[in-house]
């Protein structure tokens, strides 16, 4: 009987099994070498194929053409949340965001301290249920980029397309939730960054996509760790590299691959989140929080009649090997954290429980009306 259980964690989040088996050999002998991929030098030559391959696999996926550089960097989304304004916010201009929950909260946070900031949309008003509608989107004249966090994961909402943005102006967007869950078209972009531990690897690795003629824009006063040029120029090899990352984050890009692509992730995703939204739909019970043409194909977000019920809910489900269950504390509720490495079988024993847990409670539900 295998000792592992479901995780539904948004983050660090579940990884293919098959990349955890390799990771498990790699740690006490990567390729060969006799050395684990934590002891090898990253001016190494072993750790320099690794890395290699790490990029052409990122590359390869979503065709990201020469015209971008790909960077393995550290810090996580949150330091991007500085770095972007730092290097793209020139002092007379300003940076447009779209407001659609706690993560882009954080990164006009962190803008506003470098210069000037523009809400062009906001979801708060509705308690972040929805991503904007076209309409309701209002740029400032002449931004320096526009700037979007592509999935919710603490409200359960998604952008299912880009926004339209002003010609011209360099699109910017925190993908870190659902990176590489579907086909992206990398040339509508600017600037990608995505923190790996959602659905890109372990934690401690940021994904970085940089159109090179922006790479430069920065001021040359800035910290040298703090520049995009520095890393660019020494291939995410200025200081020393979070290596075991990147040896995973290029493992994930590989079973990507193996399993259709982007495109084969797509349909993957999406038959898990239908099987989990058609329940909820039908539910008399639980209920979804996002609007439906908002909802993320990546956490979904739901509430049970009563705090009490879901705090029951959360503890069942935990001893029923469903782990990770409980909402961000923000939000309430509970969260399903459903990522790429979430396989069809823990999302089929999600609803099975939630079934059972529906009819096992409803006459308290009824009661507490």
């Amino acid at each position: 009987m295998s000792d592992r259980i479901f995780n539904f964690s948004a983050g660090p989040a579940v990884l293919p099994e098959p990349v955890l088996r390799r990771a498990q050999d790699a740690l006490w002998n990567v390729a060969g070498s006799g050395i684990g991929i934590m002891e090898h030098s990253h001016r190494g030559k072993v750790f320099d194929r690794i890395h290699d391959e790490a990029e052409r696999a990122c590359r390869d996926l979503a065709g990201i053409p020469d015209s971008y550089d790909v960077l393995f960097l550290q810090g996580g989304a949150s330091l991007q949340f500085s770095m972007v304004p730092m290097n793209l916010l020139p002092a007379e201009r300003t940076a447009d965001y779209l407001v659609t929950g706690v993560w882009a909260q954080k990164a006009i946070k962190e803008a506003k301290l470098v210069g000037k900031t523009h809400v062009a949309a906001t979801g708060e008003s509705t308690h972040f249920d929805r991503i904007p509608r076209g309409e309701e989107i209002h740029w400032s004249e002449r931004p320096a980029y526009a700037h979007l966090t592509t999935n919710n994961t603490i409200y359960g909402t998604q952008w299912r397309t880009e926004p339209a943005v002003p010609a011209g102006v360099p699109l910017v967007a925190d993908t870190s939730s659902d990176m590489y869950s579907r086909p992206i078209d990398i040339a509508k972009y600017g600037l990608i960054y995505a923190g790996a531990q959602k659905n890109l690897g372990p934690s401690g690795v940021t994904l970085v996509i940089i159109r090179k003629d922006l790479i430069g824009a920065g001021p040359t006063t800035l910290p040298t760790m703090l520049q995009y040029r520095t890393h660019a120029a020494e291939r995410s090899l200025y200081n020393t590299p979070p290596t075991f990352g990147i040896f995973a984050m290029g493992e994930v890009f590989q079973w990507i691959q193996s399993e259709g692509g982007l495109q084969g992730m797509a349909q993957r995703n999406e038959a898990k989140a239908k099987r989990l939204y058609d329940y909820l739909d039908a539910s008399e019970f639980f209920r979804g929080t996002a609007q439906p043409d908002s909802r993320s194909l990546m956490n979904v977000c739901f509430r049970a009649p009563t705090e009490d019920l879901e705090e029951k809910f959360i503890k069942e489900a935990t001893k029923r090997g469903l782990d990770g269950l409980k909402g961000h504390r923000s939000a309430g509720g509970m969260r399903a954290s459903i990522y790429n490495a979430c396989p069809p079988a823990a999302v089929d024993a999600l609803v099975a429980f939630m079934q059972e847990f529906e009819t096992a409670n409803r006459s308290a539900a009824v009661a507490a009306r």
